[in-house]
């Protein structure tokens, strides 16, 4: 089972203060027209290779346009022995939705 997050509840973690990653896996493009404040871009296609570079000691919450890219990536995390993977339900697009922020950023 797929641990999810939704945006509410999302923001009431970051307005908290909690400590977890918070990883945008979008492409470069997707990226380059806006994200969720202090996310780090990591595309999805390399995530197998940095894989090692992934805490397993806190959250790490994944998101995309959508939430279904995210909620796959959070499967293959499970399967690689991940508990800590939490998908953004709904994705970019229900977090714009719910009112939140969004940052103007250049694609990494």
């Amino acid at each position: 089972m797929i641990k999810e997050i939704d945006a509410h509840d999302l923001q009431s973690r970051i307005n908290e203060g909690d400590d977890f990653l918070l990883l945008d896996i979008r492409s470069a493009g997707e990226v380059a027209q806006g994200g969720l404040p202090d996310a780090e871009h990591l595309p999805m296609h390399l995530i197998p290779m940095k894989i090692s570079e992934l805490p397993k000691d806190k959250a790490i919450i994944l998101y995309c346009h959508s939430g279904a890219r995210s909620y796959h990536a959070c499967a293959y995390l499970a399967q690689q022995g991940f508990d800590n993977a939490i998908n953004l339900r709904g994705g970019i697009l229900a977090w714009a939705r719910s009112g939140f922020q969004l940052a103007a950023r250049l694609a990494s």
